[in-house]
């Protein structure tokens, strides 16, 4: 392998360059996370989803019986506890609610400039969720 990595070799048989892909690999790809998931810490999350949203307000609850898509960049505060609550093992619920209290702060509350008398979301079901950081 040190062959191939001073460049005194070109190219490898295929099992040989098999086993330095996944040497690589097994080395980059956490590195790359971590900086990434440092960079989220500090810049937000992008959170894609659509789901049923459900909430509490002065006049009653609703389930809203219709699916929402919605695109939120969520703050760095919700990247770091979705982080910190995976690291733990937090269930899938406990994240559930912590993306759902980012999205009554950002989109439902449009940070403190609407409907200020929310006090609970929740994600009742999910159709698909992806994250982006």
């Amino acid at each position: 392998m040190e062959r191939y990595r001073k460049g005194e070799r070109k190219h490898p048989p295929k099992d040989i360059a098999a086993k330095i892909d996944d040497a690589v690999r097994s080395r980059w790809q956490p590195q790359v996370r971590k900086r990434r998931r440092k960079q989220a810490a500090a810049t937000g999350i992008t959170v894609e989803t659509r789901a049923r949203f459900g909430y509490t307000a002065p006049v009653g609850t609703t389930d809203d019986g219709r699916f929402r898509r919605l695109t939120v960049r969520l703050p760095a505060t919700y990247a770091q506890r979705l982080f910190d609550a995976r690291d733990t093992g937090a269930s899938d619920q406990e994240m559930r609610g912590i993306i759902a209290e980012g999205f009554k702060e950002v989109y439902f509350q449009d940070g403190g400039g609407r409907a200020m008398g929310l006090s609970g979301v929740a994600i009742n079901d999910i159709d698909y969720l992806d994250l982006d950081y």
